[in-house]
């Protein structure tokens, strides 16, 4: 029997599958992503928990006929590894991934992808419905998107197609993104930034709030929590839609998608938060037809499914080629 490995290497955790040919998944491994000291301690958690799913299979790692790996980015693919991450320290200047996944596995069919390229592989793949134009959309501790226009996933020449968080969504700059630069839609609205964004918008309306304002552990799950019996909380909720309604347009206009699936924690954890208020804004923001913006299917094991099917299909996701 053939045997295939899905990995997902985030910001904050790694996970692997493993699964059958019919996609039927026998074994897994988890851990958390390391900060450190460099990059190839971030590859030896990825052979860790390849390792970790290969033996809850039952199964040797050369048993593996192929493995599809979605990972933060940016990517370099011609090296096959991920070059200075944004989200992790900059001590993390690169991490090696097809190389050393390939040697575990004892096989070259090693598919590496951007980490939302794999989320929309995955949501095709497994949707009863799979649009030829869709978006899978991730507001985690980054921000990004994986695109697929007339049945074809964008990657761009370097892998790095999608990286749609770094959009400019203000042009005054006023907060700066995990990867140096002003104005991003990251910048605002991922888990990461959330944090320090309502520290800022509190510095300049310093109103009572049950947000633990000055806490340094704050995190975006406070906000949420405190929000909406909290009048500050509430109308940071509403700037984050703001934000996000405005790089959600943006999408629209650029890649005209039937379906937006939205994942990653902040969106997963507060659904009716974030993507109710981005449907609301639609109307006036967007020029073109809107789309149906749906809560992703696979929960937050959509990038490792999505790898998984990439090992399963030659890369592509395409159910022709199993």
């Amino acid at each position: 029997m053939a045997y295939y490995v899905g990995v997902d290497l985030g910001a904050t955790n790694v996970r692997a599958v493993v699964a059958s040919e019919d996609g039927s998944t026998c074994g897994r491994g988890d851990d958390t992503t390391p900060s450190g000291p460099t990059g190839i301690a971030v590859t030896e958690a990825v052979l860790g928990v390849v390792r970790e799913a290969c033996t809850d299979a039952n199964i040797t790692p050369d048993s593996v006929s192929a493995a599809g790996i979605g990972a933060i980015g940016p990517l370099d693919l011609a090296a096959g590894a991920v070059e200075n991450p944004a989200n992790l320290p900059d001590t993390i200047d690169q991490i090696p991934l097809t190389g050393p996944v390939s040697v575990l596995l004892d096989t070259e069919q090693i598919f590496l992808h951007n980490d939302t390229n794999a989320g929309v592989i995955g949501e095709r793949f497994f949707a009863d419905r799979n649009p030829d134009d869709m978006v899978y959309l991730t507001i985690s501790s980054g921000i990004g998107a994986g695109v697929c226009v007339d049945g074809s996933v964008l990657t761009g020449w370097d892998g790095n197609a999608g990286e749609i968080g770094h959009m400019t969504v203000d042009p005054q700059g006023r907060l700066t993104c995990g990867c140096g630069h002003d104005g991003h839609w990251e910048a605002y609205c991922s888990g990461n930034s959330i944090p320090q964004y309502a520290k800022r918008l509190h510095a300049r309306n310093p109103i009572e709030t049950a947000i633990p304002i000055d806490d340094p552990a704050l995190s975006a799950a406070d906000v949420f929590a405190c929000a909406p019996d909290d009048e500050f909380a509430a109308y940071v909720l509403d700037q984050l839609a703001h934000w996000n309604a405005m790089g959600v347009a943006n999408i629209v206009h650029a890649y005209a998608p039937l379906v937006i699936y939205v994942g990653g924690a902040v969106a997963l954890n507060n659904p009716d938060a974030v993507l109710q208020p981005i449907r609301e804004r639609m109307d006036e923001m967007v020029m073109s037809n809107i789309p149906e913006i749906k809560l992703t299917t696979l929960g937050d094991e959509v990038v490792v499914r999505g790898a998984l099917a990439s090992a399963l299909t030659a890369g592509t996701g395409d159910r022709s080629q199993m």
